[in-house]
């Protein structure tokens, strides 16, 4: 008998659904051969050029997964790396233009929506943002004493 979901733990439902939007972005992503990690990346280099190091640092994962991430972009032609003019142990990451027509395709917050809401109505859907809103809020404020983290 299939397991209930109704029964699990809020965690545990919070967990699934959030891997579940994200395999599905991904899949949606991948149209373009990009993936939740690099879409933030067009999106940063839209508005100004970065070294390797402010992008692993304004997406929160590591230089060397950034490495990984712009190699790949810079395969598929969305950037490109040239060598820092002052320090030749930095390079300058720079959107192409086809980097730009991507992002703009890719970056549409619709497919988005429709994916992390699928079979909620508009009610249903604003009460959920509402909630989520609330928990992030919470979980940026440190827990006071004798309170759970």
């Amino acid at each position: 008998m299939p397991d209930d979901v109704r029964r699990w733990p809020t965690g545990r439902l919070l967990s699934s659904a959030a891997r579940q939007v994200e395999r599905d972005w991904n899949a949606h992503l991948a149209a373009w051969d990009l993936n939740h990690a690099s879409l933030p990346v067009l999106v940063l280099l839209a508005h100004r050029d970065h070294s390797q190091r402010e992008l692993a640092t304004a997406t929160s994962v590591t230089e060397q997964t950034m490495s990984r991430v712009l190699a790949r972009m810079e395969r598929t032609g969305y950037v490109t790396r040239r060598p820092h003019g002052d320090d030749r142990r930095r390079h300058v990451i720079s959107l192409t233009a086809l980097g730009a027509e991507v992002m703009r395709e890719a970056a549409d917050p619709a497919p988005a929506e429709a994916l992390s809401t699928r079979g909620l109505g508009p009610e249903q859907v604003e009460q959920l943002r509402e909630l989520l809103a609330l928990m992030v809020i919470a979980g940026q404020s440190p827990p006071r004493p004798g309170q759970l983290p």
